[in-house]
């Protein structure tokens, strides 16, 4: 979005938890919701949505938690492993010919 700072950046973030919402909603009505003669809920579609969207919400707590204690640990490790030469290549790089050679 030009002109708000950091709009690149949050749009592929809203995107995902745009498909994460999406695909909660999804699961959870084709899991609770049977009957779409009537407008409104019933108290038992009701209690499965609430405790299905509870439990998802809460499951994508914890892989968010885990993901974020982890993720220091792996990037250290990218950049380890960018830093070392590949294997098989010299430690030094070769002498420059000198003058005369």
């Amino acid at each position: 979005v030009p002109g708000v700072p950091g709009a690149k950046q949050s749009l592929p973030q809203l995107r995902d938890f745009l498909l994460v919402y999406n695909r909660l909603t999804e699961l959870c009505f084709r899991h609770c919701v049977s009957n779409l003669n009537y407008r409104l809920l019933t108290g038992q579609e009701e209690q499965c949505l609430e405790g299905c969207a509870g439990k998802l919400v809460h499951a994508n707590h914890r892989l968010v938690r885990a993901y974020v204690a982890t993720m220091p640990s792996v990037l250290q490790r990218r950049a380890q492993q960018l830093q070392e030469p590949p294997p098989g290549a010299s430690p030094h790089p070769p002498a420059a010919p000198g003058p005369g050679q």
